[in-house]
């Protein structure tokens, strides 16, 4: 196996379009300009690892202050699939690509923050000094990954006897799902927040949501995409009803090989009716049938712990079977020490304010 070097990194501009190549939706050139219409600049290179190959990198940065910003790397670098996989090399990596990247951003940029996108075995987060890790992860680094290669049947009997129920249970009582896309956006936003309002979780303005759609069909039109194939990038909203009340409903993006479920609400009203399962069971069976292999459902806590605020998410997610999968978060490296302190600091204040919230609505 070729070895990694450190200090080897050659980091070139390129068009943020080549970013496409990237296995993330999140390292995507569409993302990058997505995040582009609210404040982000974002911009696209070129990773070039000597021997190993070459990467695409997206990186996004924002103001914090007046003559401070910060850059942010979600769900990045992208290895290569020979690189070695050890803490130490990928730690290098890591360092290297923010020395590399500093000429290349603007000198009030204070520091760049990376949310790592390997994995672990479920071990706690090796330490990659010399960054440090961000006061608050900006990305989910725990998850659920299900694999769509085997048949439905075959993916129905590796839930959980509950969930299989519970699909069940909601088509035999009525519920019916229907895919709705941006129209039903209005509906959707409306039980976004009274699940916001209920769990005390923090939700994007019903802009963002409706730019998101907008900007993925307009995306599939641009000329200038080198990946733009038909059908390779889609959005979908689905909606579940029963006798005319609104019950729950979700978003899922369909990219190549991979489904990520983004955004999840649900009414206060006939909960007993599991809406939800049969949700995620339609966003599943459309995601293998578009040729999909992983479904994604984006988010659970680190365990199976019955005191976590958001443990019902967990259980709901595991659920549907798959594997569990752990990234080690977000971490800084930074350029300016003094402006990465005041704001981990203040994303600390900010987390621990939003978890005591959760803890009071549960």
């Amino acid at each position: 196996m070729a070895q990694y070097v450190s200090r080897l990194v050659n980091i070139l501009p390129v068009e943020l379009s080549f970013c496409n190549t990237a296995k993330s939706f999140l390292q995507s050139g569409f993302w990058g300009s997505f995040k582009a219409r609210f404040g982000w600049n974002a911009r696209g290179f070129l990773v070039d690892w000597g021997e190993l190959g070459q990467t695409p990198l997206m990186v996004i940065r924002r103001r914090l202050i007046p003559g401070c910003s910060f850059a942010y790397i979600p769900w990045g670098p992208e290895l290569p699939e020979n690189f070695p996989a050890g803490d130490d090399e990928r730690r290098r990596a890591l360092v290297d690509i923010a020395v590399a990247l500093r000429p290349l951003l603007p000198q009030d940029t204070g520091f760049v923050r990376f949310d790592i996108p390997w994995f672990s075995s479920g071990t706690p987060p090796a330490i990659y000094k010399p960054l440090r890790h961000a006061g608050a992860d900006v990305q989910p680094p725990d998850t659920v990954f299900l694999d769509l290669t085997a048949d439905e049947d075959a993916i129905l009997a590796g839930m959980k006897s509950k969930a299989r129920y519970n699909i069940r249970l909601a088509a035999k009582k009525g519920v019916v799902v229907k895919r709705v896309d941006e129209e039903g956006l209005p509906a959707f936003y409306s039980l976004l927040k009274t699940t916001a309002k209920r769990d005390g979780i923090a939700i994007h303005g019903v802009t963002y949501y409706e730019t998101l759609f907008s900007h993925c069909k307009n995306y599939l039109d641009a000329s200038d995409c080198p990946d733009n194939r038909p059908g390779s990038l889609e959005l979908g909203l689905y909606l579940a009803e029963h006798e005319g009340d609104l019950l729950a409903g979700i978003v899922a993006l369909f990219r190549g090989k991979e489904a990520v479920y983004l955004y999840g609400a649900s009414a206060d009203c006939k909960r007993n009716l599991m809406a939800p399962y049969l949700l995620q069971w339609t966003a599943i069976s459309y995601a293998k049938s578009r040729g999909c292999a992983v479904y994604d459902l984006f988010g659970i806590p680190p365990n199976e712990d019955p005191k976590h605020p958001m443990s019902g998410l967990y259980r709901f997610k595991t659920s549907f079977g798959g594997a569990v999968a752990h990234r080690p978060g977000s971490w800084d490296y930074a350029y300016k020490p003094f402006l990465r302190t005041l704001f981990a600091a203040a994303e600390t204040a900010r987390r621990r304010a939003r978890s005591l919230k959760r803890s009071k609505k549960k």
